[in-house]
């Protein structure tokens, strides 16, 4: 085989992608994300060894990891030049710490040459661990990990940081190299459940502190007269930028994908130009993004390869990377990035093509959802509200996951819909009503949201004075894709949360005995048939 990738729901026959990515990177491509999995791993060991993670050395391993995520980068030069400057920080900090003598091997391999990479590469990826059980327990921690390091970023950028993220980045990535037990290694992968909840709280404030508590809001997804600027993916600093720098150019800003939440936070409300949602979730992007007719900016995953129709309008900027694609540069220090070609170029295009009209209600994060906490409980207490469903995670291409609108659908009427991610593209648009001024669909915002859902559970049990979580009229039915849906897992087994069904199938990644342990400790389930499920769940199983 050319690669070996498991590590999103797609992956061929649910077994490991072997020739290229489903997700469209080739194998060269992954073999090179596999060769700065592992360097970045070298950075760890010295930095164990030295006894020290200063904030540099977390914020490298944060762009690393987060440049491995699925549908972030498919730049086999862009991949060579982080391999590079990711030696050139280890050997620096060997020299810092003075660290040297007998060290891993990926603390000591260096090369720029990119026949030698790729050779290199060939033998540290996912497969050089042979024991099924270990390479299982080392990748759910290692996806987990991922997450956590796309979450940290994202704050790192509006200016929060926490130490003990950082110095667990160590810890987990040296313990691939330990001979570690069966129960060490579990050890390891809860707590990276443990951090993700950290993680998770520490964007939520970065977010709220920068740019308010989310509100509920009513978002367009038609389309006005003049031209516009589409902007995905997750980071709302490069929002806040783009609406600040494009104000009174006559061009109008969307939302796509993950980007949608952006509306919900009261400092892009002054905006006068920021005037909806357009399209879906990110694997329809192929399409909508041809039907835009404006520049897409693309801040973060999920990127489709793209159309020959519209990449010349594609702008990537972050970790995002694709070969041909314009590039919005970082920012300097105490600076903005500068969106001026993206701009530049709406203004010489049409007005977007409308392919929907209306509008969809979000917003319902923690903090507003506890001002409704009476009404709320009140209705759980007389019976109008008789379960909650959260039906958080990601969205993707299977004719599968219409499982998950189909549930929507036919659940009670007396139910409640809790959604964060891009999963909700499955049903937010449906009509599904209310339950006395309550929606039935209550999304939080991102996937990184989803700890607005945990917020909210917990109140709740604190209110009805229960014990645990799953003594709650409450159960999770999650979608997954990419690895910070596996975030979003291990932080709820942290919580205790029992009972997941997980869908439209297991990870790959999960070995049979390891699948067991989730499944005798957890509960955890695979999705099943729509009917037979929510009768399940209606009966708290």
């Amino acid at each position: 085989m050319s690669m070996f990738c498991f590590q999103c729901q797609e992956t061929m026959k649910n077994q490991g992608c072997t020739v290229n990515g489903i997700c469209g990177k080739k194998s060269d491509t992954a073999n090179l994300q596999d060769l700065l999995i592992y360097v970045t791993k070298g950075i760890a060991v010295v930095a164990e060894k030295a006894g020290k993670v200063d904030l540099e050395t977390g914020r490298i391993i944060s762009r690393n990891l987060f440049t491995t995520i699925t549908n972030v980068n498919f730049d086999n030069e862009n991949l060579a030049s982080k391999i590079k400057e990711t030696i050139v920080f280890r050997e620096n900090l060997k020299t810092k710490y003075n660290v040297f003598g007998e060290l891993h091997d990926s603390a000591i391999w260096s090369s720029d040459d990119m026949t030698e990479m790729l050779k290199k590469a060939e033998t540290v990826g996912v497969l050089s661990t042979e024991n099924e059980d270990v390479r299982s327990l080392r990748e759910l921690m290692m996806y987990g990990l991922k997450g956590i390091a796309a979450y940290a970023e994202h704050a790192e950028v509006l200016a929060k940081e926490e130490q003990a993220i950082y110095d667990f980045y160590v810890e987990a990535l040296t313990s691939t190299f330990k001979n570690l037990s069966v129960d060490e290694m579990v050890g390891v992968v809860m707590k990276t459940g443990e951090t993700a909840v950290t993680t998770m709280a520490l964007l939520d404030n970065a977010n709220t502190s920068t740019y308010g508590n989310p509100e509920i809001t009513e978002v367009n997804i038609g389309v006005g007269k003049n031209p516009g600027i589409l902007i995905s993916g997750h980071d709302l600093k490069d929002m806040e930028e783009l609406l600040k720098q494009s104000e009174g150019s006559g061009v109008d800003i969307y939302t796509h994908g993950e980007m949608l939440p952006a509306h919900y936070y009261p400092a892009f409300k002054k905006y006068s130009h920021f005037v909806g949602n357009y399209g879906n979730a990110w694997w329809a992007q192929d399409k909508e993004f041809a039907t835009f007719n404006g520049p897409i900016v693309m801040t973060t995953n999920c990127l489709v390869p793209p159309k020959e129709s519209y990449k010349d309008k594609v702008f990537t900027t972050g970790n995002v990377a694709f070969p041909g694609l314009k590039v919005v540069a970082d920012r300097a220090e105490g600076g903005e990035k500068d969106f001026s070609e993206v701009i530049a170029l709406a203004k010489t295009c049409e007005a977007p093509t409308e392919i929907e009209t209306g509008k969809i209600v979000g917003g319902f994060a923690h903090n507003q959802v506890l001002q409704l906490a009476d009404k709320v409980v009140d209705a759980v207490k007389s019976g109008a509200i008789k379960r909650f469903v959260v039906m958080a995670g990601c969205d993707g291409r299977h004719k599968s996951r219409e499982y998950f609108t189909n549930v929507a659908e036919e659940l009670p009427k007396d139910t409640i819909i809790l959604t964060a991610g891009c999963a909700k593209y499955r049903y937010n648009k449906l009509n599904l009503g209310d339950i006395g001024g309550i929606p039935r669909v209550l999304d939080a915002g991102q996937c990184n949201d989803s700890y607005s859902l945990a917020v909210i559970a917990l109140k709740l049990q604190e209110v009805f004075g229960l014990e645990s979580l799953n003594d709650l009229p409450l159960s999770f039915d999650i979608g997954w894709y990419e690895q910070k849906a596996v975030t979003v897992l291990l932080a709820l087994l942290h919580l205790g949360v029992k009972g997941i069904r997980l869908g439209p199938t297991l990870p790959a990644f999960l070995s049979p005995n390891v699948a067991k342990v989730l499944v005798d400790n957890f509960d955890i389930k695979p999705i099943g048939q729509v009917k037979e499920d929510i009768e399940a769940m209606m009966a708290g199983k």
